[in-house]
C-alpha cells in the first residue's frame, strides 16, 4: 500500500484508508472488518465520538490497543450529545473540545490523537477559540495534528488563514468535483484532502444503485436522466476495470489528496478498495472522466 503524506505534518497514510462509521454494533464483526483493513496495509483509521454515541470509538479502541504505535487515528468531535442520546447540538467552543477528546481518549483506550477533527463548523463559531483549543491540545500532546471536516469554502478559508490545519475531509468524487476549485488553496498551504464520497453513495459501483431520493431528485446538478446516461459513459471509460476502481483512482490522481477514505461493512469491501490502487488512472483517462462529467462548484457559504 503507498502511503502519502499528510500536509504539513509528519504523518504519512495509506492511499486508502477506513472509515469507521458503517461498522454497525455488532462488536466481532466491527474489529474483524478493522483487523482486515490493517491486514491489507491500511494504516490510517477515522472515527468520531459521534458515531453510534462512541461505541464506534470504543470498538476501534479495542481492536488497534495492542498495536496503536503502527497506526495514524484519527477521531472528530464538536457534536454534543444529549443527556439520553437521542440527538446531538454543536458545540465548537474550547471548553467543550478539550472535554469531549478526553472522553474520545478514554473510549479509544489511547493517550494521544493523531489527527483530531472539528466535525462541522460556520462562520458564526469563535473560530479563534477553536483554534486555540487545537493549539493548546497540540502542546499538551494530547494531539499530534488538527484537520477540520467542512465543505464550506468561507469556513475552509478561514481555517488555512488563521490555524495550522493539515487536513480537509470533504466529499470528492467523479460526480462532485467541487473541491478542484480550491486545489491551489490547498496547494499554497500545503493541506491535504481527505476524500470521502468517492463512490457518491453507491452510484459509482458496478451495481450503480441509485436510492429512491436520487432516482427522483439526481445528484447534485446531475438530473436522474443525466445520471443514468453519465455513468454508463464512466462505466466505459476503462471497461476492464469495475467502476468502483476507476472512482477511487479518479480521486487520488492529484497529490493534494491525500487519502481516500472507504467505509466497509464487509472485509471483501476492502480487500477490493486496497486493490483498487494498483492500477492508476493514466493521465488520457483522467482527461476523458473529465470531460465526460461536470466541473461544479460551491454555491453557498461563499
Amino acid at each position: 500500500m503507498q502511503k502519502r503524506k499528510l500536509g504539513h505534518s509528519d504523518l504519512f497514510i495509506s492511499e486508502i484508508s477506513l472509515g469507521t462509521m458503517s461498522l454497525g454494533t455488532e462488536k466481532e464483526k466491527a474489529i474483524s472488518i478493522i483487523d482486515t483493513a490493517l491486514d491489507q496495509g491500511i494504516n490510517y483509521l477515522d472515527t468520531a465520538d459521534l458515531y453510534d454515541y462512541g461505541l464506534n470509538e470504543e470498538f476501534v479502541g479495542e481492536a488497534i490497543k495492542h498495536k496503536r504505535h503502527d497506526i495514524i487515528l484519527a477521531t472528530k468531535g464538536g457534536n454534543r450529545w444529549t443527556e439520553v442520546q437521542d440527538g446531538w447540538s454543536w458545540d465548537s467552543s474550547k471548553r467543550y473540545l478539550k472535554e469531549a477528546v478526553k472522553s474520545s481518549l478514554r473510549r479509544l483506550q489511547t493517550d494521544y490523537i493523531d489527527l483530531y477533527q472539528l466535525h462541522g463548523g460556520t462562520l458564526d463559531d469563535n473560530i479563534d477559540e477553536t483554534i486555540e483549543a487545537f493549539e493548546e491540545l497540540t502542546k499538551e500532546g494530547i494531539i499530534r495534528y488538527y484537520g477540520i471536516s467542512s465543505i464550506r469554502p468561507n469556513v475552509i478559508r478561514e481555517y488555512m488563514k488563521r490555524s495550522s490545519i493539515v487536513s480537509v475531509m470533504m466529499q470528492y468524487n467523479m460526480l462532485d468535483r467541487r473541491p478542484e476549485e480550491l486545489f491551489p488553496l490547498f496547494e499554497q498551504h500545503n493541506v491535504s484532502i481527505i476524500a470521502r464520497g468517492a463512490l457518491a453513495k453507491g452510484l459509482l459501483t458496478s451495481k450503480q444503485k441509485m436510492k429512491p431520493s436520487v432516482q427522483e431528485k439526481g445528484y447534485l446538478t446531475y438530473t436522474p436522466e443525466e445520471l443514468a446516461e453519465i455513468v454508463h459513459a464512466l462505466t466505459h471509460v476503462q471497461e476492464e476495470r469495475p467502476l468502483e476502481e476507476t472512482a477511487i483512482n479518479y480521486c487520488l490522481a492529484n497529490n493534494v489528496v491525500g487519502t481516500v477514505i472507504a467505509g466497509a461493512s464487509r472485509n471483501e469491501q476492502i480487500i477490493a478498495n486496497v486493490q483498487a490502487t494498483t492500477h492508476p488512472l493514466h493521465k488520457g483517462t483522467y482527461e476523458r472522466i473529465q470531460a465526460i462529467t461536470k466541473q461544479d462548484t460551491y454555491t453557498t457559504h461563499r
